[in-house]
């Protein structure tokens, strides 16, 4: 699958939890890189757009990324464990809030509660991945093409955006 004699992996990995660790760590590596857009631009429509486009094309391009997260999430973090997950998450969430509660009190956009934002975000975006298969089966069989991935990203950013105040970009 990944190209790589069984040798490698062992001498890299010394334990499947290893493995999976370092998995579940390069997910949240790569999440965490989608949310740069918040560090690039002072605009939200802008920052917030690109945040949840990356999301969706994670969502759309690596599904079984986000099924790997889900799974150990939905289980209780059995091998990250709740120590490590907050340490891997806590910082991170915190500062893409006080991005989003800056903007708040600027008025740049509705006073929501940027956590429940940010769940918002993460559980549209990933119900791609997470409920592929579902979406295949109510889309007649067939993943969905290109324009309609397009298409639920556009619905997606239009709906996050317009319900926290701001017009979407064209």
């Amino acid at each position: 699958m990944v190209g790589l004699p069984k040798a490698n992996v062992h001498y890299y990995f010394k334990t499947k939890a290893a493995l999976y660790t370092a998995v579940l760590e390069d997910i949240l590596i790569v999440w965490k890189q989608d949310a740069d857009s918040f560090g690039n631009s002072s605009d939200p429509t802008i920052a917030l757009s690109e945040y949840i486009r990356s999301k969706m094309r994670h969502s759309f391009d690596r599904p079984f990324g986000s099924k790997v997260w889900a799974n150990e999430i939905i289980h209780g973090a059995p091998v990250l464990g709740d120590v490590r997950l907050a340490d891997l998450l806590n910082q991170w969430e915190k500062q893409i809030t006080i991005q989003i509660r800056q903007w708040i009190d600027e008025g740049k956009i509705r006073d929501i509660d940027p956590h429940y934002l940010l769940f918002m975000i993460w559980a549209t975006t990933q119900h791609y991945a997470d409920f592929e298969h579902q979406i295949k089966v109510l889309n007649g069989g067939v993943k969905m093409n290109k324009d309609q991935q397009e298409k639920a990203t556009q619905t997606v950013v239009d709906i996050i955006l317009r319900g926290i105040g701001l017009e979407p970009p064209e």
